[in-house]
């Protein structure tokens, strides 16, 4: 009867599913932006696969993520359950901030997803081309103004870039940075600006309606289902997409490091994951292991060059 029963106790744990982890995700922003929406969007779609048993969400907002980073590092050292989202805007965020915490204090794991920037006018805008815009910045820079969001965030590096591929001294650009979307869409379709840079979908509903035209997409090649060419096309060489990206804590083992890059891998693989990428039109960058981090270095790089360039970093 003991051996019965030691059998079904046995057959019965091995019949439940193997969860690698449970975790828990720092959203260095407050909820409702893209890095809370990706680090939910996993909670969702681990639970629902059965990759993780229980997943966590935590909000730790301010400073351009510079300061869920910074929590991130100091109280996760060796946890192979922690991990923390972020993204492009943190990269300029901790340039801008001067932040003693930088990404070299945590584990890099994999990007995620990008989302290509847009340079749009409205519909009234005498410029038809991106080309008539550029020969606008040539002519006299200051008279060009640019609506976008933060001071050194994604958008304001993406101007930057602009102007010195077309020969124009990036200190020179007359960038407005707004506060929300909402606000830089206003000032876009009142005119208030010559032009607006934010990622695509923040303009696609006004770019479908015919409020707003389309210049350029920020991708190295056209986008299916956008209906407008690249920078490089339109003779600027600058591409650049605004990624996410998860990292585990520092101080993991080579063991620990292993099992949530498996785990990350399952994730982007799964049905759920491919499904939510769809519906919130978020572009698939999948990057992981060596060549996410030898990725990384570059950003890094090539974006402090361009602050410094724009006069936002010594």
């Amino acid at each position: 009867m003991k051996k019965f029963f030691l059998t079904a106790i046995l057959a019965g744990a091995l019949s439940l599913p193997a969860f690698a982890a449970d975790y828990t995700i720092i959203a260095p922003a407050n909820p409702g932006g893209g890095w809370d929406q990706t680090a939910r969007t996993i909670q969702t779609v681990m639970q629902a696969e059965g990759i993780s048993g229980n997943v966590q969400v935590q909000n730790v907002p301010g400073a351009g993520g510079t300061i869920g980073l910074a929590q991130f590092s100091s109280q996760s050292k060796g946890n192979g359950n922690a991990l923390i989202v972020g993204g492009y805007v943190m990269v300029g965020a901790i340039l801008t901030n001067n932040s003693p915490v930088t990404l070299k204090d945590v584990t890099p794991i994999a990007r995620l997803t990008g989302e290509y920037e847009a340079i749009v006018v409205p519909a009234s805008s005498p410029f038809q081309t991106m080309a008539d815009l550029v020969e606008a910045l040539k002519k006299d820079p200051g008279a060009v103004s640019w609506g976008g969001g933060s001071a050194g965030g994604t958008d304001h590096i993406l101007v930057g870039q602009i102007a010195k591929a077309s020969g124009v001294d990036p200190t020179k650009i007359n960038y407005i940075a707004f506060s929300g979307g909402g606000e830089a869409l206003a000032a876009i379709l009142g005119s208030q600006v010559s032009a607006g840079v934010s990622g695509y979908g923040e303009f696609e509903s006004q770019i479908k309606a015919g409020t707003l035209r389309l210049l350029a997409i920020s991708s190295d090649a056209r986008i299916d289902g956008i209906d407008g060419p690249t920078l490089k096309e339109s003779g600027v060489d600058v591409s650049i997409q605004n990624w996410r990206m998860i990292a585990a804590a520092p101080g993991i083992t080579d063991e620990q490091k292993a099992a949530i890059s498996a785990d990350i891998e399952k994730l982007v693989k799964s049905a759920g994951w491919q499904e939510n990428l769809k519906t919130k039109g978020w572009q698939d960058t999948y990057l992981a292991g060596a060549a996410f981090e030898e990725q990384l270095a570059k950003d890094i790089a090539a974006t402090e060059a361009t602050l410094k360039d724009i006069g936002l970093v010594k």
